[in-house]
């Protein structure tokens, strides 16, 4: 390079393949004024630049078509080269980067090549360096650092390169990546409280215990709290380790008790009326993953399964009571243990900071919850057509038939959601299920607008909305949901398990120990509490992580 009245700029690129033969050297010429050759170090000279025609341009184009996209591009300092070439290229190596010093000072090439290489480059004898021998340089020192590896380089030239002497002592350990070692070698305190385990600690910070209320009480005892603490509860693993029933059988049970929580059972319905009617009834609710018509009781009634929890709650506020052909639809929810304390779950759900701004929308053309293309018939008539009074159930904020000559013209659908929830707050993002899209999240800026959305009674102009419960990170977590049906039958073949009864009562104790912990660490501390996943021959289920941050007095978490 060299200096020009805009800075630096090129003026020769040189590049040898991996054997190191020269296959591009060319002289290039600056767009604008040279001000200064820098000839003690580029070697170039004006008589040198004077015929040259090369632009940077130019160069480009051949080095683009020299190198391919797989291509690893060794250099020193190559991010200087990289930028006087005005190029960007996905693999590289930094020669300057594999031999560091102290506090991020690099090594020159020549003194590189004369450690390493037993090469000399780069001599007062030369006029300027020779840009081709320092990138041979260059190649032939990456190479030795792959071939050779770090610990081996390290060992060699340790005096040479970073004066230090190779003395008798013991071979050096590579330096620990591990979290617990890297706070030591920084002097921060780390213990372990826990059963009695293969540790890479001192034994003087591990203290053992034979259960988890020892644990517990180990460490509430501790005048002086370490800077990490690692409490190793055992009851969950050893009870995991004993227990008869494989994994994934545990798995499958609890995404059955989840995917209860999004049943509902609906009838009477009218006589003849078809499964394929109740679904469109009921995708004005949200998107539905099974329905199971009852035959066994003398009326109709239906067994509703929605993919997720928003379309059973709506189902709940928005078609209960609605009268079909003259009788008073009913829908409620099943009645078995693993929906007996929903409510509590769902205050939980709605009170989740992640879902504070957000609403969940379902689009239906009806005044009430009938779905968008729904033909399901109201005492004979298609609901909405001209049959005032058909639905009785009570709504508010219907839009009205509109008469007369309109224009209308048409939105796409995240722009009509836009449109209609815009009036109420600032939308801050949309999400929509890819399908059916007719369901949707809606994210306010402010958490002011959601209480403003709700308060219109779950309708919003064509829109069923209901709060959001369904965390972002949790969208599709009854996909894995074993059928209901299945639930049903493996629920009345063993009733209460006696395992799952030790496994509540491990859990209850687990809480409890998680709540006296979490009260009695200080201020501004972070918890991390994790439950180990499972890996089987058949399948492999991932384990959970749950983070805390402890609040200091006044400060929100």
């Amino acid at each position: 390079m060299c200096v020009t009245i805009k800075g630096n700029e090129l003026t020769r690129v040189s590049v040898v393949d991996a054997d190191g033969t020269c296959v591009l050297d060319e002289l290039v010429k600056p767009a604008n004024r040279i001000i200064n050759y820098c000839t003690r170090y580029s070697g170039i000279t004006a008589a040198m630049l004077r015929p040259v025609t090369t632009t940077l341009r130019n160069v480009q184009h051949k080095l683009k078509a020299l190198l391919p996209r797989d291509a690893v591009l060794v250099g020193h300092s190559l991010n200087s080269d990289l930028v006087a070439l005005k190029l960007i290229h996905r693999h590289v190596i930094d020669t300057s980067l594999l031999y560091r010093r102290e506090f991020g000072q690099r090594f020159k090439l020549k003194v590189l090549a004369q450690v390493v290489l037993k090469k000399h480059i780069q001599t007062k004898k030369m006029l300027g360096h020779d840009s081709i021998e320092d990138a041979a340089a260059a190649l032939e020192v990456a190479q030795y650092f792959i071939n050779t590896g770090p610990r081996q380089v390290v060992e060699r030239h340790l005096e040479q390169l970073w004066g230090e002497e190779i003395t008798d002592t013991p071979t050096r350990q590579p330096q620990s990546l591990r979290f617990a070692d890297v706070l030591q070698t920084r002097q921060q305190s780390v213990a372990y409280f826990g059963k009695r385990c293969e540790v890479a600690l001192e034994l003087s910070n591990q203290q053992w215990h034979n259960s988890d209320k020892e644990v517990l009480a180990s460490f509430r005892k501790t005048t002086h709290n370490p800077f990490l603490s690692v409490l190793r509860f055992s009851s969950f693993s050893d009870h995991i380790q004993q227990c008869d029933a494989p994994q994934e059988q545990l798995h499958h049970r609890m995404c059955a008790d989840l995917g209860q929580m999004c049943v509902v059972f609906a009838g009477p319905f009218p006589e003849g009326f078809s499964e394929t009617e109740v679904k469109r009834l009921f995708l004005s609710c949200g998107p539905v993953r099974k329905i199971k018509m009852l035959k066994r009781t003398v009326r109709l009634h239906a067994q509703v399964e929605f993919q997720l929890l928003e379309g059973a709650v709506l189902a709940l506020k928005t078609l209960d009571g609605l009268i079909l052909h003259g009788q008073v639809l009913k829908v409620q929810r099943p009645v078995n243990s693993s929906v007996l304390d929903l409510d509590l779950t769902l205050d939980a759900l709605m009170d989740d900071a992640l879902s504070s701004r957000s609403i969940y929308a379902v689009r239906s053309k009806h005044r009430v919850a009938v779905g968008g293309n729904a033909s399901a018939k109201v005492n004979g008539h298609t609901p909405g057509v001209g049959v005032p009074g058909a639905l009785s159930k009570k709504t508010t904020n219907g839009l009205p038939p509109s008469g007369g000559n309109v224009t209308t013209v048409r939105l796409s659908k995240e722009e009509a959601i836009r449109e209609t929830f815009g009036q109420l707050g600032a939308v801050e993002r949309i999400s929509l299920l890819a399908k059916p899209s007719t369901h949707a999240w809606i994210k306010f800026k402010s958490c002011d607008d959601k209480p403003t959305a709700l308060a219109e009674d779950h309708r919003i102009g064509h829109y069923n909305i209901c709060p959001c419960l369904t965390p972002p990170h949790l969208r599709s977590w009854t996909a894995s949901a074993e059928t209901t049906a299945a639930a049903e039958e493996h629920d009345s073949e063993n009733n209460i398990n006696h395992q799952g009864q030790e496994m509540e009562l491990m859990m209850r104790k687990l809480d409890r120990y998680l709540g006296k912990l979490f009260r009695s660490v200080p201020d501004c501390t972070l918890l991390v509490v994790l439950f180990p996943g499972y890996n089987g021959c058949q399948e492999q289920l991932p384990g959970l992580c749950f983070l805390e941050v402890k609040s200091g007095s006044g400060e929100e978490q």
